[in-house]
């Protein structure tokens, strides 16, 4: 546009400066030399004309310099590419490639490779066809569908096709599980083409998750609770004598303190990272109304019931619910959890909780208490995930959980609560702690400092009690009581005398990462 306006400007000033010369010749050559009203003589008045044509001349060739100057550093900014064969890609072929992908159940793109003409337009039709989940396509360069709903569409212009890019569901934990996709760019023989290096190349993104550091790492594990956070009672109650118990868990994504300073983009059942916890006795039956009040598809497993988990534990989608019943037919400390792929992530983002059904004959104690330990694997969060709950600064980060990294390990969802809210007791009183390991993957070494067990409950069996036949004379005590993911059991003991005890995993790097708290011991 500056080129095409300064030549008829530049041939309208010569004509201009021509004619003013002729006229002064002219006035020369009659012997006259007419001013103009500033008393200029006709020939002072063409050199004006003519300094000022030059002026503008100059200020057009500045901006001409200049566009030019940009250009020679990024020539790829005006549509120009430097790379031979390739020099029109970026300016696109003008043509359109349009692709139908479907989502699918089984964390699958379909097709989930995508060849395109080099500098072909690349318009994507995307249909969820998951019947119980949420997803979505992000890619690389910032293109995006927005989350989808089952059984939604929507249309992603991924724009002109001119190096390798790559898509992804950036639902929490899709990704990894292989929810991707490849756009190639091609020639006309479809063989692939060389990337360019720009920034939308496949091997500047790589597969990674997240790209945030963990904010665990800033996280001061001798720091109190942050203002506003609630202790989590361990006090546990007696069972009740109620034959049939029925319970509404309510999904939800909030935020919550997991460690202070550390807010987590949490999915629990009941808005508490780490469920309500449900006792009864065998023989109890149980109901439980599942609603999704989340973004995404959830579920529950319950291991106290033994039923098929075809529809009891499936999937359901946004806005809708489910009833689970089972019966407890044997005793123990169960877990229950979120068993929507991928698992390890739903609980890693608290959706966890424990169904205590008492063994038969179980004595009364002074005090029991409830212990879950459960471990999350944290990331910032990446710019691509959308709807995140206000005040968030961490997510779950799959990749983590893949190499068994922990932010943090906690008891009953918070990294550092018993250490600043200790469980109580009285010299002499006989304290039962009942102790299961939600994980996702790390067990633990259950002990309290300066305490001895002298019962021992796992795994649905007295593995020592005072009276027990394998304790003769009851001398026998326990000091850890050993549990793998997903198992639990009691420990009882008393405390000789006043003071403060410690608790851990005696796995000391989880103590060190949260997994402890203090017994105050006073008369």
């Amino acid at each position: 546009m500056v080129l095409a306006a300064f030549i008829p400007l530049m041939i309208s000033s010569a004509k201009v400066a021509i004619a003013a010369r002729r006229r002064a010749v002219a006035e020369r050559a009659a012997g006259t030399a007419p001013t103009d009203r500033t008393g200029a003589t006709a020939a002072e008045s063409s050199r004006r004309g003519m300094g000022t044509a030059a002026q503008f001349l100059a200020g057009v060739l500045t901006v001409l310099l200049t566009i030019a100057a940009g250009i020679a550093v990024s020539p790829q900014s005006a549509g120009f590419s430097l790379t031979g064969s390739n020099r029109s890609s970026a300016e696109g072929t003008g043509e359109t490639t349009e692709v139908r992908m479907h989502a699918q159940q089984d964390m699958r793109f379909d097709p989930s490779e995508i060849r395109v003409p080099q500098g072909n337009r690349l318009v994507i039709h995307l249909t969820n066809d998951d019947p119980t989940t949420v997803h979505d396509l992000v890619v690389a360069n910032g293109a995006t569908s927005g989350r989808l709903d089952p059984g939604a569409s929507a249309t992603v212009d991924v724009g002109v096709i001119t190096d390798r890019l790559e898509g992804w569901c950036s639902v929490i934990g899709h990704r990894s599980m292989g929810m991707t996709v490849d756009v190639i760019p091609v020639d006309a023989q479809g063989q692939e083409v060389t990337a360019t290096g720009t920034d939308g190349a496949h091997g500047s993104h790589g597969h990674a998750e997240h790209t945030g550091t963990d904010p665990a790492q800033a996280a001061d594990l001798n720091a109190a609770p942050g203002e506003g956070f609630t202790t989590r009672s361990p006090e546990l109650a007696p069972a009740s004598n109620e034959t049939v118990h029925r319970m509404t868990l309510d999904v939800q994504e909030v935020a919550r303190e997991v460690a202070p300073g550390v807010t987590q983009d949490v999915w629990t059942y009941n808005g508490q990272y780490m469920g309500p916890t449900l006792r009864g006795k065998v023989g109890d039956a149980f109901e439980i109304t599942l609603t999704n009040g989340g973004t995404m598809g959830h579920s529950v497993d319950f291991h106290a019931g033994d039923i098929s988990p075809d529809q009891a534990m499936r999937t359901i989608a946004p806005g809708e619910s489910l009833v689970y019943r089972f019966t407890a037919h044997r005793s123990g400390i169960w877990l229950y959890h979120c068993s929507t792929m991928p698992m390890s992530s739903h609980v890693a983002a608290g959706m966890f909780g424990a169904v205590i059904i008492d063994p038969p004959n179980l004595p009364s104690v002074d005090r029991e208490y409830l212990l879950v330990q459960s471990e999350t694997y944290l990331a910032a969060p990446s710019p691509d995930q959308p709807g995140l709950p206000e005040g968030v600064n961490a997510v779950v980060d799959p990749e983590k959980i893949a190499a068994k990294q922990p932010s943090f390990t906690m008891f009953n969802g918070h990294a550092t609560q018993y250490m600043h809210d200790p469980l109580t007791a009285r010299p002499g009183e006989r304290v039962r702690i009942w102790v299961l390991a939600a994980g996702p993957s790390e067990g633990l070494s259950f002990h309290v400092v300066g305490g001895q067990f002298d019962t021992v409950y796992t795994e649905g069996a007295y593995q020592l009690s005072p009276d027990g036949p394998g304790n003769p004379g009851g001398t026998g005590g326990a000091q850890a009581l050993n549990l793998a993911p997903a198992q639990g059991g009691f420990v009882e003991l008393h405390f000789r005398e006043p003071g403060t005890y410690t608790f851990v995993n005696h796995s000391f790097a989880e103590a060190e990462r949260g997994a402890r708290g203090l017994i105050r011991v006073q008369e």
